[in-house]
């Protein structure tokens, strides 16, 4: 089984995307912020590393969950 495989078929791993340059911005105009606001993931994170994400990406985070059925996430990349 190939790395990308073993991450997107874990089942403790949610559903990581990188968001696309049209996609950031619509985000931070939505909610009125800029990427310093957003939470942090590092960029030694093992599923950042895999994706290929450089610091200041910001990656949108797709969690089950039981009440809610999805619940969707947004990190920056940090140093670290």
């Amino acid at each position: 089984m190939a790395k990308d495989d073993y991450l997107d078929k874990h089942e403790l791993i949610p559903k990581h995307t990188k968001l696309g340059e049209r996609a950031v911005k619509e985000l931070l105009a939505t909610f009125n912020i800029s990427k310093v606001q957003l939470p942090k993931i590092l960029a030694s994170d093992v599923v950042v590393k895999n994706l290929g994400l450089k610091i200041g990406d910001i990656v949108k985070i797709e969690r089950k969950s039981p009440t809610a059925g999805k619940s969707t996430y947004y990190r920056v990349v940090a140093d670290g």
